[in-house]
């Protein structure tokens, strides 16, 4: 019960957020205008601040552990080149793949997992080192997928026009920047810690208005399967396949708890952001992250409940 409650604490005001943007836009109090502005600098200042954030501020030299790192980054590489391949092969709507392949295996691991495994155990312990395996190429190749699958759902014959746009993404220049910071384990003074933060706090509060200003019932009804398939895919899928691998790799309490977070946290709210700044479906996108994000506080508790049955946290 105490899991459960942890989960709903952890998802009700993402949910709640979204309705205040809903609410907010039907009142007149935000319109397009201020949607898009958000939209714009969440996606140029705030998300690439976030990345940059997440990848510099936790000191993980004192307890890496490589193969723990190579775990988490094969398996999500795995998984993303999977997706990637099966919804090349079975999806037939051009104009979906790319917001369904990145909402599909896409997880709110930076911003959930720490939280959630601090919540349980008082300690990150080795969600920092997740974080480093997996997170990177979460942006990574959400924006390759983004940009090969943008404007018109055809990929863009010009290789170095789309290579060029990669490379000019925000979220990869966040990445670029922070890693020799990372490496060299390079401290900043209080006042850049606490100007970093401070942008960084504002990416999901407006991704999520934005997400709830600007959803459409309708074209999310007709969204609906695709959406459904991504969720079960994202909850309870990856898990299913990836979990007994991880215990059979020996990963216990906060190790396991930050695979699972990895595989079955809800889809993060800035995919909805890259998908509108790449004319991607965003119709898709917003309904698998309200999908998500409202089954994950069951489908989280029954993991953990299966995992601490099993004598595993």
């Amino acid at each position: 019960m105490s899991n459960f409650l942890y989960s709903l604490n952890a998802t009700v005001p993402i949910f709640l957020v979204m309705i205040l943007g809903k609410i907010l836009r039907n009142k007149h109090v935000i319109g397009g205008e201020f949607v898009r502005s958000a939209d714009k600098y969440v996606f140029y200042a705030a998300l690439p601040v976030l990345v940059f954030k997440d990848l510099t501020e936790n000191d993980i030299s004192k307890d890496f552990d490589a193969g723990y790192v190579l775990f988490c980054f094969f398996v999500t590489l795995f998984i993303i080149l999977a997706i990637w391949g099966l919804t090349e092969l079975f999806m037939k709507n051009e104009s979906e793949k790319g917001a369904f392949i990145q909402a599909s295996y896409r997880s709110s691991a930076a911003i959930l997992g720490l939280a959630f495994i601090d919540n349980m155990y008082h300690d990150a312990g080795m969600a920092p080192l997740m974080i480093i395996g997996a997170v990177p190429l979460f942006n990574i190749f959400a924006v390759v997928i983004l940009t090969l699958k943008g404007g018109d759902g055809e990929k863009k014959a010009d290789i170095r026009t789309t290579i060029a746009s990669i490379f000019k993404n925000p979220i990869l220049i966040g990445i670029l920047a922070a890693l020799p910071f990372t490496a060299l384990n390079i401290h900043f003074p209080v006042f850049v810690n606490k100007t970093i933060s401070m942008v960084a706090a504002t990416a999901s509060p407006l991704a999520l208005l934005s997400i709830g200003a600007g959803f459409e019932g309708r074209k999310a009804v007709k969204k609906l399967k695709p959406a459904a398939v991504a969720t079960c895919i994202k909850l309870f899928v990856l898990c299913a396949v990836f979990l007994p691998a991880a215990v059979w790799m020996g990963y216990r309490n906060q190790e396991l708890v930050g695979i699972l977070i990895m595989l079955g946290s809800p889809t993060t709210a800035s995919c909805y952001i890259m998908v509108k700044n790449t004319q991607n479906d965003e119709a898709l996108t917003s309904s698998i992250i309200v999908l998500t994000t409202l089954f994950s506080s069951v489908s989280l508790t029954m993991w953990i409940f299966i995992l601490r049955s099993m004598g595993y946290l």
